[in-house]
């Protein structure tokens, strides 16, 4: 299946969670699983770390409050991240003995990117979850790759009305939607791609190819909830609505054509 590509039945698609507790912040998680719910059933959630070590109390009260197992992996050697390797070796296990149809890896540690490689091998979809900062080849390796930022800036807003959204997820003006060359020639490559003789293209196809194109492309990323709402914000395309259906055309089309 295309990346990005989800038909409506892939929400009952059973998925496996594997959180990297050293590289995720316990914030996320309310708004990680809502999005992990969009995508499939998470069947497994687990948690890995050293819950020996005080500095993942913090999780304690969301673990029980979301069913996620914990799984325990103490340090052997300083400097050596035995959690990856816990980890790694579950996703294999679970790979070749569950009915799973896709992982969810909530990491910032790029030591993910070879299995995430992997899984995708072996035709299971790969959605990372990690923060700005995550290399990116951990986010190319996946089939489609979400900032937690996204979830902490909602967590926050909620527990604090006046707290102020990170700067990487304010709402970008036209103006700055319009300097991003790189965002400009994926949503016009996208419509040319599935576009008919006038130059119209549903906006699904498009969303589509935007996510095969760049795993980390969101519109939440620029400060938009939906897809139609930023290209909208960017006032270079034509937009057509009909109930649900939206479809989109580069403005420079509706001048040729003319």
């Amino acid at each position: 299946m295309a990346n990005g590509d989800f038909k409506p039945t892939d929400t009952e698609r059973p998925l496996a969670v594997l959180i990297d507790a050293d590289n995720a912040n316990p914030n996320v998680v309310d708004g990680l699983l809502s999005e992990v719910a969009k995508l499939g059933v998470a069947s497994v959630k687990r948690i890995y770390g050293d819950w020996t070590t005080p500095n993942l109390s913090g999780w304690k009260a969301v673990l029980l409050e979301h069913s996620i197992q914990p799984i325990q992996q103490f340090r052997y050697t300083t400097g050596k991240n035995a959690t990856d390797s816990a980890m790694i070796i579950d996703a294999m296990d679970l790979l070749y003995t569950g009915p799973f149809k896709g992982f969810c890896i909530v990491s910032s540690d790029s030591d993910f990117t070879r299995l995430a490689s992997r899984l995708r091998e072996a035709g299971k979809t790969v959605y990372g979850f990690g923060e700005m900062k995550t290399p990116k080849p951990f986010v190319a390796a996946c089939d489609r790759f979400i900032y937690t930022e996204i979830f902490t800036s909602i967590a926050m807003n909620e527990a604090d009305e006046s707290a102020e959204t990170p700067s990487s997820l304010i709402k970008q003006t036209a103006k700055e939607l319009r300097k991003n060359t790189k965002l400009l020639l994926m949503i016009r490559t996208g419509i040319e791609t599935s576009s008919d003789d006038n130059g119209w293209s549903q906006l699904g196809p498009v969303g589509s190819y935007l996510a095969k194109a760049s795993p980390d492309f969101d519109p939440r990323n620029y400060g938009y909830q939906k897809l139609s709402e930023l290209v909208e914000a960017i006032g270079l395309f034509e937009i057509k609505r009909d109930g649900k259906i939206v479809i989109i055309r580069d403005a420079r089309k509706a001048l040729v054509k003319s």
